[in-house]
């Protein structure tokens, strides 16, 4: 089997009627980007293929485990899942709501927000009366996070699973900022 790897991948679009670039966040599972491009274009269909990529990354490590993707078929017994919550914030006396995603592994939902409000995003994207807050509401709410496992296409969830595991290793996944046109990949 060769190697596939969980990509999170913030694609960009200026929908028909719409006046500012929209974004949202993919997650797939792949050798490289090349191959998940109709997946991109299937998840967000509504751009009619007029979409790119302004972020992406391999997910590999995170909060000191490694994330592994493996086939579904494989027995597999843990408590760690993957989460994904997108922070919102405020810089008092700017027309903005600041975004920062972060990936988080815990055992639930409630574990995953905790670990969140201690980011520094969270900490000072905010002044009294536009607190920072797990998007898409004020304060915290549990509907406002994902666990990755869960919100994988059903052609990623028929094939792979993730699996979660403590390491020593200390590096960060490799981010990839900046602009890219989809059929230049």
């Amino acid at each position: 089997m060769k190697t596939v790897n969980l990509h999170m991948i913030m694609l960009g679009c200026t929908p028909k009627g719409r006046f500012t670039e929209q974004h949202d966040i993919f997650f797939g599972i792949g050798s490289s980007l090349k191959e998940l491009v109709p997946d991109m274009n299937a998840f967000w269909s509504e751009a009619k293929g007029r979409i790119h990529i302004d972020a992406w990354q391999k997910v590999t490590i995170v909060d000191g485990f490694a994330i592994e993707v493996i086939s579904k078929e494989e027995n597999l017994e843990q408590e760690e899942q993957l989460f994904f919550l997108n922070l919102g914030g405020y810089k008092e006396g700017e027309f903005e709501e600041y975004h920062y995603k972060v990936l988080v592994v815990a055992k639930t939902k409630a574990e995953a927000i905790k670990k969140a409000k201690q980011t520094t995003f969270y900490k000072h994207y905010g002044f009294k009366g536009a607190e920072s807050h797990i998007d898409d509401k004020y304060g915290v709410d549990v509907d406002d996070i994902h666990n990755i496992g869960e919100i994988l296409s059903d052609k990623f969830k028929s094939e792979y699973r993730l699996k979660i595991t403590k390491t020593n290793a200390i590096s960060e996944d490799e981010k990839h900022i900046g602009y890219l046109k989809i059929d230049k990949i």
